[in-house]
């Protein structure tokens, strides 16, 4: 057996999120993240509601994060030869489809925030009965809804002239994130694994949540022709080999969607325990063991995890949440209110939520996900008044975050029982104020991780044990713990205040999805640091705001 350093065997993870793409080294036997290298993705928005990636900078954004790592390792005095396995999360829905001979992709990768199939799911909704559009449902776990691999596909399909040419050429592989990471990995043109894993197949609404391949029946309803889709394979076993750079011959040993990677990260094993990651988006996932429950109240059916090819799948609840993260990113670079995102924190704690000059917020900017699943909701700011200063904007934005959750787990609480505590983590759960907002909105404990890289410790944990390096159990980590400092019938007011705000950002959108594509210049040409749908309320408020909320 194989001698390693000081730190023992060695797992490698590739975290690919929507706003950035990271490789992390966690030494196996402790947890500990030893070393990693970060790159920020850019997103483009050629017109309104449309949200695309380049797919060749997602994958040399994750060459490079593992070169540098690897260099960061030498510079440390360990061996890069400990790394014995890596694991791969992603963000989820994203779609991407690409040449089988040259590799190229055929389109930008269709971001899952992006709105453009919304006419596509009116006319399935018109074309198709009820009977059929419940089946779709009941068979995947997922609404018919622009969020979703599916439309997107079907999309490309539809509009794409080099997707209809590379399907007919039978020259056309399609997939989400991790598959086309995959294929390149281990090889790409050149003998590269279709694979896919069965959190991120859960997303598409192509599965089928109780045999776990394909099916047929969701297949024909959205048009999609089996053969460009990825194998399907458990979250924990051998997928390939890395075919170059310096971790060549080292295995792909696991694969989660990030947000099924943050639940075993945060090792949410059981069922009823609960996670929220605070990312771009926010999504809380409820663990329900090896039962499919099916919602009544807007919340998602999904593939929690599945630890080896003869293991049980696990599944669990999610609500989505479209717009967390964002909504910090549209105060600095759509309003131009905020300096620095970390500043957000002291800001919000300027003021108090009571104050004359409060004001209420619903970042709708793609419309609405879980639990109201509404498209054609747009942001709103309700309470503007003369005593509006930019900290009441900003403490208006974190609580829009928390009031969305608290929506979720008021979901989640009539499907199965009520939430005891919520375990945090994701970028923005860095945030003092929000954790502390959270923890009084929704009246239990918020835990927040010291260690906030609870993704990629997820799939790092996953391809370990299918190496059969990481321990079977793995401790929960050091945590702070924020405890509610309000009472309920505080609680009560603000939830009522927000409630008839959500109300008024309803019924706003407008579908051009009909208007034809630009070429493919013309939309790298438009590219923008954020959909353009964040810059809708945002160019409003800054005419009716410009004196008083500068910085």
């Amino acid at each position: 057996m194989r001698e390693f350093g000081k730190f023992g065997p060695l797992i490698g993870a590739i975290d690919e999120g929507t706003s950035n793409v990271k490789f992390l080294v966690f030494a196996a036997n402790t947890s500990e993240v030893l070393t990693y290298h970060q790159i920020i993705l850019k997103r483009f928005s050629p017109r309104e509601g449309w949200v695309e990636q380049d797919a060749l900078e997602i994958l040399s954004a994750v060459l490079e994060c593992i070169e540098e790592t690897i260099d960061n390792l030498r510079k440390l005095d360990i061996d890069p030869g400990d790394v014995v396995g890596i694991g791969i999360t992603n963000q989820r829905e994203t779609t991407i489809v690409w040449n089988s001979e040259t590799g190229e992709p055929l389109y930008s990768a269709i971001v899952w925030l992006d709105v453009r199939t919304s006419k596509i799911i009116d006319d399935l909704k018109k074309s198709k009965g009820a009977h059929s559009i419940n089946s779709v449902t009941q068979t995947s776990g997922l609404p018919l809804s622009t969020y979703f691999s599916s439309v997107k596909l079907k999309w490309l399909i539809q509009n794409v002239a080099l997707v209809k040419e590379a399907i007919s050429n039978g020259k056309c592989m399609a997939g989400t994130v991790d598959s086309w990471l995959i294929w390149n990995l281990t090889g790409g043109s050149r003998g590269g694994i279709h694979a896919t894993d069965v959190t991120n197949a859960s997303r598409t609404q192509l599965m089928s949540l109780r045999s776990l391949q394909w099916d047929k029946g969701l297949l024909r309803f959205f048009s999609i022709p089996e053969q460009i889709l990825p194998k399907i394979k458990s979250s924990s076993e051998i997928y390939g080999y890395i075919s170059t750079g310096s971790l060549l011959g080292t295995p792909i040993a696991g694969c989660l969607g990030d947000q099924q990677s943050a639940l075993v990260g945060q090792n949410c094993l059981r069922f009823g325990q609960v996670k929220c990651t605070y990312g771009t988006g926010c999504f809380l996932l409820y663990n329900t063991g090896e039962s499919i429950v099916h919602s009544q109240n807007g919340l998602l059916t999904t593939v929690a995890y599945k630890m080896g090819p003869d293991e049980p799948p696990v599944y669990a609840l999610e609500g989505s949440v479209a717009i967390a993260g964002d909504t910090m990113q549209w105060l600095k670079h759509g309003l131009g209110i905020v300096n620095d995102i970390s500043d957000t924190d002291v800001l919000a704690m300027d003021v108090a939520d009571n104050e004359e000059g409060s004001v209420c917020f619903v970042p709708a900017f793609n419309g609405l996900y879980s639990p109201q699943w509404r498209k054609d909701a747009r942001g709103i700011m309700c309470g503007i008044s003369s005593k509006t200063r930019r900290e009441h904007i900003v403490r208006a934005a974190l609580e829009a975050v928390c009031q969305q959750t608290c929506a979720v787990a008021a979901a989640m609480a009539v499907d199965c029982a009520p939430l005891r505590q919520l375990l945090a983590d994701g970028g923005m759960a860095q945030n003092v104020a929000l954790m502390q907002m959270q923890a009084d909105i929704l009246g239990i404990p918020v835990i927040r991780p010291l260690m906030m890289e609870s993704t990629a410790l997820g799939v790092a944990i996953v391809a370990g044990r299918a190496l059969r390096v990481w321990p079977a159990s793995t401790p929960s980590p050091p945590s702070d713990t924020f405890l509610p400092s309000i009472t309920n019938e505080e609680r009560e007011i603000r939830r009522l205040r927000w409630e008839k705000a959500l109300d008024k950002s309803l019924g706003w959108a407008q579908d051009d999805s009909n208007q034809p594509i630009e070429k493919q210049d013309e939309i790298d040409n438009a590219a923008t640091a954020l959909p353009s749908g964040l810059f809708f309320l945002g160019t409003a408020l800054l005419v009716i705001l410009a004196d008083k909320l500068k910085v």
